[in-house]
C-alpha cells in the first residue's frame, strides 16, 4: 500500500474534506502534502512513563485539524498574523491579515532521519505530536528508519479528531497511544474548538486504539512500550464536563488504559475573547476532579502538580533538530 494516495483525496480526519493535497489544495487543517515540522527534541515533561530519564523524542509537526481557542502551540497549529500595514493591504486588495505557521518543510526522507537522530541522542520513544494531516508521510518515513535500525517505541499524539480509517491504517506502526479527550457536551467542542461530535468520534478512535495495542505494558525502566494514555485538559468552569469525560472513559476502558488529567491550562490565543476561560484554572476545581477520579476507583492515572499552568512550559518553537 502507497500511503501517499491517501493524499489524493483526504480523510485523514474526521472533518473529511476529501481535497486532493497531492494536486497543491488544501483543506481545513492547510497542510499540504510536504511534511512541517517546528521542533524535534528531547522531552522532559511529559507523563513519567513517557519522559522520565532520557525524554522523549518529540516531533512538533505544524498545522492541525483543529481550532482551539486557547490553542498554547498556536504559532505552529493555526499561526500567527503577519504585521502588514493598513497601507499594504490596500495595496494587495486583502483587508485580512496573513497568517504564518511556523516551522519547515522536509522530506520523507529527512522526517526518517530525524527519527533516528532522536534515538542516536537516547530519547525514550518517538512521540508524534499532532501528527493526524500527515499520517501517510509519517507511515512513509517510519518504513524508512525502520530499515536503518529505529527499534523504540513508536507514540501517537493525537487531539482525537483523527477519522477511525487513519487509526486503523496505523496498526502496526503505532506501539503507544496519547489520544486526548477534551470534551464530553459537543456544544463545548464546537465553540472552542470548532469540532463537532468530537466526544462519540474519539470513543471509536480509542476502541480501536485498545484492539491495536492492548493493555499497558512497560520495560524494565518504567518506560510504557505498548497501551494508551487518555489526556483530559480541564478548562476553567468546565468541572461537570470533566467528570462526564472521566466517568464514560473509566466505564468503558477500566483499568485497560491510563487516564492523564492536566491541570496545565493557560488562557492563550483567543481565550480573550471568552471571558468565562480567560483565567487560569480554579485549583479547588482541580483537586476536587482528582477527588472524583479517586472515588470512582480509577488507580492508573496521573496528575500534574501545581505550578504547571505557566508559559514556562510552553516550549520555543526554534526549528531545532528539523534542519539538517
Amino acid at each position: 500500500m502507497n500511503y501517499l494516495d491517501m493524499l489524493d483525496e483526504c480523510t485523514l480526519c474526521h472533518r473529511n474534506c476529501k481535497i486532493n493535497r497531492n494536486d497543491n489544495k488544501l483543506g481545513f487543517c492547510k497542510a499540504s502534502n510536504k511534511v512541517k515540522i517546528a521542533k524535534a527534541s528531547l522531552h522532559l515533561w511529559e507523563e513519567p512513563p513517557i519522559s522520565q530519564g532520557n525524554g522523549s523524542g518529540t516531533v512538533f509537526f505544524s498545522h492541525c485539524n483543529f481550532k482551539c481557542v486557547f490553542c498554547q502551540n498556536h504559532d505552529i497549529s493555526q499561526g500567527t498574523e503577519e504585521n502588514i500595514s493598513y497601507l499594504d493591504k490596500i495595496i494587495i486588495n486583502n483587508p485580512s491579515p496573513k497568517t504564518l505557521v511556523t516551522g519547515m518543510e522536509i522530506s520523507i526522507e529527512r522526517l526518517a532521519e530525524v527519527f533516528l537522530e532522536l534515538q542516536e541522542k537516547g530519547a525514550n520513544n518517538i512521540n508524534l505530536v499532532t501528527p493526524t494531516h500527515y499520517v501517510p508521510q509519517i507511515v512513509e518515513a517510519l518504513k524508512i528508519a525502520k530499515k536503518s535500525k529505529l527499534t523504540i517505541p513508536i507514540l501517537y499524539n493525537t487531539n482525537s479528531y483523527d477519522s477511525i480509517e487513519t487509526i486503523k491504517s496505523l496498526n502496526g506502526y503505532i506501539d503507544v497511544y496519547l489520544p486526548d479527550f477534551k470534551y464530553f457536551n459537543d456544544k463545548y467542542a464546537i465553540k472552542y474548538s470548532s469540532a463537532s461530535d468530537y466526544a462519540s468520534n474519539a470513543v471509536k478512535l480509542i476502541d480501536e486504539m485498545l484492539n491495536q495495542v492492548g493493555s499497558p505494558k512497560f520495560n524494565s525502566k518504567g518506560h510504557m512500550i505498548k497501551g494508551i494514555i487518555v489526556r483530559h485538559l480541564m478548562l476553567p468552569g468546565l468541572l461537570f464536563d470533566s467528570k462526564k469525560v472521566i466517568d464514560l472513559i473509566y466505564n468503558r476502558y477500566g483499568h485497560n488504559i491510563y487516564i492523564s488529567l492536566m491541570n496545565q491550562y493557560v488562557p492563550m490565543y483567543k481565550a480573550c475573547n471568552y471571558p468565562e476561560i480567560n483565567k487560569p484554572l480554579n485549583p479547588k476545581h482541580y483537586d476536587s476532579l482528582i477527588n472524583y477520579a479517586v472515588e470512582l476507583g480509577i488507580t492508573n492515572g496521573f496528575i500534574q502538580d501545581e505550578g504547571t499552568n505557566t508559559s514556562d512550559f510552553i516550549p520555543s518553537f526554534n526549528l531545532e533538530g528539523v534542519k539538517h
